[in-house]
């Protein structure tokens, strides 16, 4: 197969998967609101376990959709109600260990930042490197937590673009595209980037990097 333009790989990807996880959540991260960045943290938690990341998603709006949108709120709810909403939205196998990650999780924000996740990137004055640092102390989040967290905030958090993490890059070179990061961004408008990274994380979860390629070479 004859190798395919870059330019008609990303269209291919943002024609099949062109949207951001945050906007699954209704999360406004562009707007950087407390609540937003909320979402996309309790998102990252429940991603960061070996489940589908449509699984997550189900269930991180399952517990938003009960007002449970702020650390304050979470915390005020019970063990068993997390887990019966958990359970519910197909999130069975992690149900229990989660929602006591999620409350851990919470009294640590309320503990540290006053509730408010974005007082994490002003700990970390603005620097990628100590913001990625400052989220596995949070209960729950490791390295990739920490990656789906940053991925996505970069559409609202400037100082994170262009941020791209290992296996993401690995599917941009299975794709014919740049592993590097900034000649990746200089493939897509400034905005769109964090679009572009969650259509190749997508096509990663999806094993559609074939089908994309193949697309792409007959546009």
């Amino acid at each position: 197969m004859a190798a395919a333009d870059p330019s008609a790989v990303v269209a291919e990807l943002l024609s099949r998967h062109g949207h951001t996880f945050a906007e699954d959540l209704a999360a406004d991260v562009p707007a950087d609101t407390a609540e937003a960045m909320f979402r996309l943290l309790v998102f990252a938690t429940l991603a960061s376990a070996r489940i589908r990341s449509s699984a997550a998603l189900e269930a991180s709006n399952a517990l938003f959709e009960q007002g449970w949108t702020s650390p304050r709120a979470l915390v005020e709810t019970t063990w068993e109600q997390r887990v019966q909403v958990l359970n519910q939205h197909g999130y069975a196998r992690y149900d229990e260990s989660t929602a006591r990650i999620l409350g851990e999780s919470c009294h640590y924000l309320l503990d540290t930042h006053d509730g408010d996740v974005r007082g994490l990137r002003d700990a970390a004055d603005h620097q990628p490197e100590r913001e990625h640092a400052l989220l596995m102390q949070i209960k729950g989040i490791g390295p990739v937590g920490a990656d789906i967290f940053l991925r996505e905030a970069q559409a609202g958090w400037d100082e994170l673009v262009p941020y791209v993490d290992a296996r993401t890059r690995q599917t941009a070179r299975e794709l014919g595209l740049p592993g590097d990061p900034r000649r990746l961004l200089a493939l897509v408008e400034r905005e769109e980037f964090p679009v572009l990274v969650a259509a190749l994380v997508r096509s990663r979860l999806e094993h559609d990097t074939d089908d994309v390629l193949d697309a792409a070479t007959h546009r």
